[in-house]
């Protein structure tokens, strides 16, 4: 990315100066002078996730959030365990993908892209599938920008007695949360960028501890292993690491979560975040853009729209970046799409920026009328 360019993807995020310059030092894990910061940090996602000292826990693991996600099938589902993933958008699929090649059986709820999916038609997939012990959901579908409410979700797993696994990785931070009040969730996971708005290197999962001391020996992975994180803990104390990580990303996490508590928690972060997706959605389509979602079900983490008519894609791409926009730069929709990114530390001048690149871009192709 270009000096000046404004990053709108739904991760990596656009994150603060004073988050990027926390990394600049150098720092062995198993300092001493460490070890609080990494407690600490522990302690201020578990609040952040509405858990309970003693009944849940923190489990840090370094990496993309699909390492981590790959940790909380396998260490929480039985080797030839079967799940059940409602199945609308990519990062469902690559949850499908995760738990097929950990060696789990998949039963996927085959739904649209363009919407969440229904308590009702979740509890009538359990009900065909006594086989499947857990629902696996991703909370904030980027792919599409669609959201699944897992607390409504988890009430229908709950009633069928069986165990839930959550993707959060897009959404915590911004979107609720409370794991107290999910006794069916057995995991959530997340990661240090996205909505927390630091760097990339870390997932954590927020684990039921009670359901994790039944879940020795699933995972067959010593890297992948929840259980072995915690037991680590129990063994060498809750500011220590079982393998080096990028500990830089941590000391940025701290001071990330300094500017999430400065700004006032969850709801004021989620309230720039919406405002931001509002004015995408609106901007955007005054350019003659078509959203790909309708307004109801359009979440505040991505907004995405139709690719219009005749657009070539990689010079869209490469024309917004001489316009100083950098989206993703592909897209996951059933339909051809491209999607701007509502998250990170950016507010209205720069989604103005980018409204403003994007119909640029468009017009330089022939693509766009006046707004």
């Amino acid at each position: 990315m270009g000096l000046g360019m404004i990053l709108l993807t739904p991760g990596p995020v656009q994150t603060h100066p004073d988050v990027r310059a926390a990394m600049n030092a150098d720092v062995a894990p198993w300092n001493e002078g460490f070890r609080p910061v990494y407690e600490r940090i522990r302690r201020r996602l578990l609040a952040i996730a509405g858990g309970v000292e003693g009944t849940h826990a923190v489990l840090p693991l370094q990496g993309a959030g699909h390492m981590l996600l790959e940790a909380a099938i396998r260490t929480y589902v039985p080797p030839g365990g079967t799940v059940l993933i409602p199945a609308n958008g990519e990062y469902a699929r690559r949850l499908a993908r995760l738990a097929r090649e950990s060696g789990r059986v998949l039963v996927e709820l085959p739904l649209p892209d363009t919407r969440g999916a229904r308590a009702d038609e979740v509890a009538a997939a359990l009900a065909a599938h006594p086989e499947a012990t857990h629902l696996a959901l991703v909370q904030s579908e980027t792919g599409s920008g669609i959201v699944n409410d897992p607390a409504a979700i988890g009430a229908a797993v709950r009633a069928a007695g069986r165990r839930m696994i959550l993707d959060c990785v897009s959404a915590f931070g911004a979107l609720p949360l409370d794991v107290a009040a999910m006794p069916e969730l057995d995991v959530a996971c997340f990661t240090a960028n996205k909505c927390l708005e630091g760097m990339p290197g870390f997932g954590f999962a927020v684990a039921r501890l009670d359901r994790l001391m039944q879940c020795g020996g699933n995972a067959r992975s010593w890297s992948l292993d929840l259980c072995d994180v915690w037991h680590n803990t129990q063994v060498n104390g809750w500011g220590s690491m079982r393998f080096t990580g990028p500990v830089q990303a941590l000391l940025a996490l701290d001071v990330a979560l300094d500017r999430f508590d400065a700004e006032g928690g969850r709801e004021p972060r989620l309230a720039r975040y919406r405002t931001n997706a509002a004015r995408l959605h609106a901007g955007i389509a005054a350019l003659g853009v078509r959203p790909y979602l309708d307004a109801a079900e359009q979440g505040p983490i991505v907004v995405t729209f139709h690719q219009p008519a005749g657009l070539d894609f990689p010079r869209f791409i490469e024309a917004l970046a001489r316009h100083g926009l950098a989206i993703s730069a592909y897209f996951t929709t059933e339909a051809p799409s491209f999607r701007v990114g509502a998250i990170g530390c950016v507010g209205l001048v720069e989604i103005e920026g980018a409204i403003a690149a994007i119909g640029a871009a468009l017009r330089e192709m022939g693509l766009a009328r006046a707004a």
